[in-house]
C-alpha cells in the first residue's frame, strides 16, 4: 500500500537581527525553528536578504525561502525566492516589476493590521490585487483575529492563494503560524502547493508588542 507523502510546515514570515526591529540572532532562529518542527521558513527581514542568506548557511533539516519584506512608497510587501535584495521606497508596482525580473513571487503581509501602519494601502490593495501571488491571511502579531478574519475573507472573493505566518520578531514565536502544504521545487512548485495549502496559526498575545516598543526605545 502506498502512503500519501508527509505534508510540510511552513512559516511564511519571519525576522531575525538584521531587522531593525528584531534581536533575534540568525543562529538562535535556526535553534527555534527547529524546535518548531517547522520544515521550511521564508526569512524576510525589512529590506534585506542578508539574514535570509547566513540562515540558509547554517539550516540543518530545514529548508530557507530567501524573501525581504519590502517597504514600498504605498506599503509593505513580501518578496519570495530573491537572488538580490530590492530597494525600499519604489511604489508597489515599480516593486512587484522588480520580483518578477528575478523570478520571485509576491505576498501581501498583513493586509489589514489595526496596530502596524506599514500594510500596503486599501487603495494600493484594491488596484494590485491582480499582480499579486498570495495574501497572508493568518499573522501572528495581530492584535486580535479581526484583521486576519478580514484578510481571509478578501483572499477567498478573489480566488487568491492564503499565506500565514508567524512574523516572529522573537524566537519563541516562530511557528505560531504556518501553511501545511506539499513538498515543492522552486517560485512555480512553492506556489502551486500552496494553492491547496491548509493556514494553521495563533496570535502571539499582547506581550509581543510591549517586547517590541522595549526594543525600539531601547
Amino acid at each position: 500500500m502506498k502512503h500519501a507523502a508527509a505534508r510540510l510546515r511552513v512559516d511564511m514570515h519571519t525576522h531575525c537581527e538584521h531587522s531593525f526591529d528584531s534581536r533575534t540572532t540568525v543562529a538562535a532562529q535556526a535553534l527555534a525553528i527547529r524546535a518548531a518542527g517547522l520544515h521550511a521558513v521564508c526569512a524576510t527581514d525589512h529590506d534585506t536578504i542578508e539574514g535570509a542568506l547566513q540562515l540558509s548557511e547554517i539550516a540543518d533539516g530545514f529548508q530557507v525561502i530567501i524573501g525581504e519584506e519590502i517597504d514600498t512608497s504605498e506599503g509593505q510587501l513580501i518578496a519570495l525566492f530573491l537572488s538580490s535584495a530590492i530597494e525600499p521606497g519604489l511604489n508597489a508596482q515599480e516593486t512587484i516589476a522588480r520580483v518578477r525580473a528575478q523570478g520571485g513571487l509576491v505576498v501581501v503581509p498583513h493586509p489589514f493590521s489595526q496596530n502596524r501602519p506599514g500594510h500596503l494601502r486599501q487603495e494600493a490593495m484594491d488596484r494590485l490585487w491582480p499582480t499579486v501571488d498570495a495574501i497572508e491571511v493568518f499573522n501572528s502579531r495581530e492584535s486580535s483575529l479581526g484583521p486576519n478574519r478580514r484578510a481571509a475573507a478578501y483572499a477567498r472573493e478573489r480566488h487568491i492563494p492564503q499565506a500565514a505566518g508567524s512574523d516572529a520578531h522573537r524566537a519563541e514565536d516562530l511557528g505560531l503560524a504556518y501553511v501545511e502544504m506539499d513538498a515543492f521545487a522552486g517560485a512555480e512548485g512553492f506556489l502551486k502547493s500552496l494553492r491547496t495549502g491548509t493556514v494553521h496559526g495563533r496570535l502571539a498575545g499582547r506581550s509581543v508588542f510591549a517586547a517590541v516598543r522595549d526594543l525600539l526605545s531601547g
